[in-house]
């Protein structure tokens, strides 16, 4: 490499060395995964055992009343039941320690219950689009008194666990998507009450399938952007907004003796678990478990990336990286 000592042979630098410096394995940047808290943890829970047993309650509602509103507001409660189990599952498996089979320890179980939830609710909304179409060519009758007191009580119910989910830690990944959902839910409320009220004053009962299949395209919404989410996960996909090339020059410009960063690969372990491997040349005279510390920082700081591991080049020469490589 051009302006380095030459002098130093393959031999000089010793295994123990390069493990050391040139593969050093940062542990203590786990502390920026997703907080455990017993708040918050205790927060998701009420959140949860509310808006699941409410869900049960609204099913039972819809189908005695004959409402698909109802029914339709019911699966979309199940996204933010399952919204809320996961961010749950997220602080629970996240106090759970690494073993030796599973090095990550157990945090990837929240991305496949995620995965296997937006399959589900592809095929709610497929049956409640379904049923909607049958009832626009043969409307059923709805019971518009019991349809708006059970849409009321969603209504409260979800406003209650939005509260509850505001008092608790609001920037952390998982809390912020099962607040969404929940907002999102009160949508689907707000929609099953007119129905309910235009069904009562007019007797009109086509707005039920209508206002279903409104009500299936936001569960549709919510579905598809956590299949994709999860999806992205499993396939070691970077996270949402990375970019390579503001991160490996940021690394460049950030820290003193970092010549270039290369072979860069980064991807989520879980929800707000991110993990970086890179090779990187030094500068001449550059002191390397300085820079090496340096780098770790800055990605914990500035990219919110807490595990990485980081080989020094030694050489320059930029070996082909058998997994491929992010080009600088």
């Amino acid at each position: 490499m051009s302006g380095h000592d030459h002098s130093h042979d393959h031999g000089e630098h010793s295994h123990g060395e390069h493990d050391h410096s040139g593969h050093d394995h940062d542990h203590a940047g786990h502390s920026h995964a997703p907080k455990v808290s017993a708040g918050n943890e205790r927060a998701v829970l009420i959140g949860l055992v509310l808006t699941g047993s409410f869900m049960i309650a609204e099913l039972v509602g819809g189908y005695l009343s004959g409402s698909l509103a109802l029914i339709a507001d019911a699966g979309h409660m199940l996204t933010d039941t399952v919204a809320l189990f996961l961010a749950w599952l997220g602080f629970r498996l996240g106090s759970r320690p690494a073993d030796a089979k599973r090095s990550f320890g157990y945090a990837r179980l929240e991305v496949l219950a995620g995965l296997l939830n937006a399959i589900t609710l592809f095929a709610l909304v497929g049956w409640i689009i379904y049923e909607a179409v049958n009832r626009l060519f043969a409307p059923q009758e709805v019971l518009a008194g019991p349809m708006f007191i059970v849409a009321m009580l969603g209504l409260l119910v979800n406003l209650g666990v939005f509260r509850i989910l505001q008092s608790a830690d609001n920037d952390h990944v998982n809390i912020k998507g099962a607040s969404l959902h929940v907002l999102g839910d009160l949508l689907g409320s707000v929609g099953a009450i007119l129905a309910a009220i235009i069904i009562w004053l007019t007797g009109w009962m086509p707005i039920d399938p209508i206002l279903s299949v409104f009500v299936s395209l936001l569960i549709l919404r919510s579905g598809w952007a956590l299949l994709m989410r999860t999806f992205n996960i499993l396939m070691e996909g970077a996270p949402e907004g990375f970019d390579s090339a503001t991160l490996q020059n940021g690394l460049v410009e950030a820290v003193p003796g970092l010549a270039r960063v290369s072979h860069l690969h980064v991807w989520s372990l879980s929800s707000g678990r991110t993990m970086a491997t890179l090779d990187i040349v030094l500068a001449d005279g550059a002191d390397p478990a300085i820079v090496t510390a340096a780098i770790k920082t800055a990605l914990m700081t500035d990219y919110d990336i807490g595990h990485s591991t980081i080989e020094i080049d030694w050489a320059g020469n930029g070996l082909a990286c058998p997994a491929g490589q992010i080009s600088p």
